[in-house]
């Protein structure tokens, strides 16, 4: 029988195996969202200015920042368009409202590593779509008040006026520095052909997942389960400072929430712990926009970075005592889809495209 390696050798190799899949995880959805960006930029500027019509602008939101993979970029954009007056902020916002939805697509297509191992897929996906869920029903409960009362607006612009002259700061990104000059590389020996780089980064992901999971559960998970959940997770409010804290430190609340689902797959972590979780990276999110806006001096972007956090907070403010609504929607959703694969597709295709495409159309 062969001599298995001793865990004193193996342990130290298996963390080195996991921060190196890590990293080509990390590289893959940066290749992935710069990809997307050559097919989309002029795409979604287009788009962004066709509508004033707030439930196509909630759509529109939704359909570009699923095909740029970047709500930054989304909310970026808007800015600018404010900025230039060419969109009003009460416009703008719904625009951001389907943002926030179209940045949970990364997570799902994580949790789909695991769609051939029902138990982990079970995990994956209720622990991913609880993320689109809690977006979805915090646009069903503001939107209509946003409409009717411009609320968001309102509170925004004060903040605004108030905070616009203490200026900004601009946050060093480490994720940015280790991985956007290979990224560059890459796409630059590719004559920055997106169709190549999407192919590239879409089988680095799911490469990159498949092994993450291997080494996880390699590595002792009962062990690792006791260390997450007695220090990491301990606690909601721990968890969702975590999460809040992760997302201003690496500026992508889809890197943030998607590193979790492999360890919601396994087992490390639960549906209760990930939740509070996702909201914090919800509204670390907005943090980066919040203090470059401030540096421009920029009411109307400034504004507008404002308006998303506010809708993040009330969002939080109402769905996390009411967790159970939106946990127990996910893990409804995550039955179905162990019982028919089909399901998990057709969710991405329908939420984040066809509906997003013929609403457009139609209302346009």
């Amino acid at each position: 029988m062969r001599n298995l390696p001793s865990v004193k050798t193996s342990i130290p190799l298996r963390i080195a195996l996991l921060l190196g899949f890590l990293y080509m995880f990390l590289f893959s959805v940066g290749l992935l969202g710069s990809s997307l960006k050559l097919f989309g930029g002029g795409f979604a500027e287009t788009l962004l200015s066709t509508t004033a019509n707030p439930i196509v602008g909630l759509f529109i939101g939704i359909l570009v920042t699923s095909v740029v993979q970047s709500s930054s970029m989304t909310t970026s954009l808007v800015v600018g368009m404010v900025g230039g007056g060419m969109m009003s902020v009460g416009n703008a916002i719904p625009i951001i409202m389907g943002a926030n939805i179209g940045t949970t697509i990364t997570n799902l297509m994580v949790s789909l590593v695991h769609i051939n191992r029902s138990a982990e897929f079970r995990r994956a996906f209720a622990s991913s779509v609880v993320h689109d869920i809690f977006n979805l029903l915090a646009v069903i409960l503001f939107l209509p008040i946003q409409i009717k009362t411009n609320f968001l607006g309102r509170f925004s612009d004060y903040l605004a006026h108030t905070f616009s002259d203490y200026g900004g700061m601009k946050l060093f990104n480490p994720l940015g520095a280790i991985t956007k000059p290979v990224i560059a590389a890459v796409l630059n020996m590719l004559d920055n052909n997106a169709i190549i780089g999407t192919v590239i980064a879409i089988v680095l992901l799911f490469v990159s997942l498949n092994f993450m999971v291997r080494v996880l559960k390699s590595m002792l998970m009962s062990r690792l389960t006791g260390f997450f959940q007695r220090y990491i997770f301990k606690t909601n409010f721990r968890s969702f400072l975590l999460g809040l804290g992760i997302t201003v430190l690496v500026q992508s609340s889809s890197i943030t929430t998607s590193i979790v689902i492999p360890l919601a797959g396994s087992g490390v972590l639960t549906l209760f712990q990930v939740f509070p979780y996702t909201l914090g990276a919800n509204l670390g999110t907005t943090a980066t926009a919040i203090l470059a806006s401030l540096a421009t001096g920029n009411i109307a972007a400034v504004t507008i970075a404002f308006a998303h956090m506010l809708f993040n907070l009330s969002g939080i403010f109402v769905f996390w005592p009411l967790r159970r609504i939106p946990m127990s929607l996910a893990r409804k959703m995550a039955d179905l889809a162990v019982k028919s694969k089909v399901v998990p597709i057709a969710f991405v295709g329908v939420i984040f495209f066809i509906v997003p495409v013929i609403l457009i159309y139609l209302w346009r």
